[in-house]
């Protein structure tokens, strides 16, 4: 490996770290599992630090390696269709995010959850590039490799779903 290879996988590195709450969001969406997330993650960071002679870093590398992340989840939900007895755990079974909130945001932030959690992959995985991660629509199409107007169209039924759901729990009629 000559100098300027090194500097390269140095810098590459250097922003993978930076990356990685990003990522393991990102990770958490597709998984919705904390543990399965960070396997994920990691495995995602190998497979960039092995191919890194594939990465333009003239291009943002959250795109490349969300995309990254994104394909080897779509490989692992491939894999499980084969073996038995292996798939989503549950959401109530996950662990749920840590916060250091108290009260009625605990409540507040774990119902939301939950209710993301139980929307469909396809939903709360474009919601949570969009309204958390901050991609625009333009970007999260390019990202998740879907028409802008299905990125727009997603969006607007999660957020949809989300706001009924919100409001059925709380005995509000909408």
């Amino acid at each position: 490996m000559d100098i300027r290879e090194d500097r390269a996988l140095s810098d590459l590195k250097r922003e993978l770290i930076v990356l990685l709450p990003r990522l393991r969001r990102f990770a958490r969406s597709l998984t919705r599992s904390v543990p399965e997330a960070d396997d994920l993650v990691q495995e995602a960071c190998l497979r960039a630090i092995s191919r890194a002679d594939q990465w333009d870093p003239a291009q943002p590398l959250d795109r490349w390696m969300f995309r990254v992340t994104r394909n080897l989840w779509i490989s692992e939900m491939r894999k499980r269709t084969v073996r038995l007895g292996q798939g989503h755990v549950p959401a109530d079974e996950t662990p749920e995010l840590v916060t250091n909130e108290t009260g009625e945001a605990i409540v507040a932030a774990t119902e939301l959850h939950r209710h993301i959690d139980a929307l469909p992959e396809e939903l709360s995985t474009v919601l949570l590039t969009v309204s958390v991660e901050g991609y625009s629509y333009a970007e999260a199409a390019e990202l998740l490799r879907i028409p802008i107007g299905t990125v727009m169209s997603r969006v607007h039924r999660a957020r949809k779903t989300l706001a009924k759901r919100m409001a059925d729990s709380a005995g509000v009629s909408t």
